[in-house]
């Protein structure tokens, strides 16, 4: 006999569910890249079970948060802007960013064009130097550590450049967390840090019920003394809002934020856990159509359209991202320290 496992539900604040408060352009912009990010998971996916790459790790289920972050984002390089310190279930908001679904399937592929890692590393693990976004690292959570680095720069250059961190709720039981806590909060030394814990409540097969004793992994912030908060991130309109603010608090105060974003899992922790559909987890794409459909902003003829066009032009990027040949055997020393001059 097993015992069911009851996963608490976080105390979540969100505006009113059925107000649709954003503008008719940004909502189906918003749409259109949840829905390119979604058919970009699954074909990288399909791209893992029919042996075209290694492992498969991805935010299939998180598009509602990871949109708006992307589109929130001011993007550039240097500290007069953004930095992302992100993990790997990242896609949606580097689509939000402008970033071209192909490079994610080159390094699913391991090929040498992978602008990534030149064919080196795990999907879902992107860098690019001249949009601030740091390089996604392997070993759990040691984004939190490294974030306070880019934050004590734009401390010290002035204007409205903030660093932004996001991880996993599992991960925060990691030293880095709470040395991320730490180092942003210091009195007088407080830093311009957005610090982002996306929950899906679990930690690969480890329900988070069992795991952590707070109500809402923001509740570790307030010891802190930093702002906190925990959001509905399954609701795209919502979390647009909600992470405008947090942005604008950091932007202008140069203090940090540590915000909780609610999420779901759609496709398990990873291809180490089958990568296949999970039941029972709300779909944020899903409930979004719903929405635009019954207040007229897009027809569900005009949403399956729009599926369709991006599953057509992702199975031909697969197509040619297959034919495209592995790293050289002379490259093996690149990107290890400095390059060669």
């Amino acid at each position: 006999m097993t015992r069911e496992t009851r996963v608490p539900k976080p105390r979540l604040l969100n505006r009113d569910e059925d107000s649709l408060p954003l503008e008719r352009e940004l909502l189906v912009r918003m749409h259109d890249l949840m829905v390119k990010a979604r058919v970009l998971e699954e074909r990288l996916i399909q791209m893992y079970k029919q042996g075209h790459g290694y492992f498969w790790i991805g935010g299939p289920g998180e598009e509602a948060f990871n949109v708006p972050l992307g589109l929130l984002m001011k993007k550039g390089q240097g500290p007069a802007y953004d930095y992302l310190h992100a993990h790997y279930r990242q896609s949606a908001t580097m689509m939000a960013l402008g970033e071209e679904p192909i490079g994610a399937m080159r390094q699913m592929k391991n090929v040498a064009s992978d602008p990534y890692s030149g064919g080196r590393n795990f999907a879902g693990h992107f860098s690019k130097r001249e949009w601030n976004i740091a390089p996604v690292s392997s070993p759990i959570e040691v984004q939190y550590v490294m974030a306070p680095g880019t934050a004590m720069v734009q401390k010290r250059h002035g204007g409205d450049g903030i660093t932004i961190v996001t991880g996993g709720d599992a991960g925060t039981a990691e030293g880095d967390f709470a040395s991320c806590l730490v180092w942003s909060s210091r009195p007088g030394n407080e830093l311009p840090i957005l610090i982002i814990v996306t929950n899906n409540k679990w930690g690969i097969s480890t329900s988070a019920a069992g795991q952590h004793g707070e109500t809402n992994v923001s509740d570790r912030g307030k010891a802190f003394n930093m702002r906190t908060k925990t959001i509905d991130g399954n609701d795209p309109i919502n979390s647009y809002l909600e992470l405008q603010e947090a942005m604008a608090y950091v932007r202008k105060e140069r203090k940090p934020f540590l915000l909780e974003a609610v999420v779901s899992r759609l496709y398990g922790h990873s291809s180490a856990t089958g990568a296949n559909v999970e039941g029972g987890e709300q779909d944020c794409l899903v409930q979004f159509e719903a929405r635009l459909e019954k207040h007229g902003i897009l027809s569900r003829q005009e949403m399956d359209e729009l599926r369709n066009r991006y599953k057509e032009e992702m199975a031909a990027m697969a197509r040619q991202v297959i034919e495209e040949p592995r790293p050289a055997p002379e490259t093996i020393w690149n990107h290890i320290y400095a390059e060669r001059k």
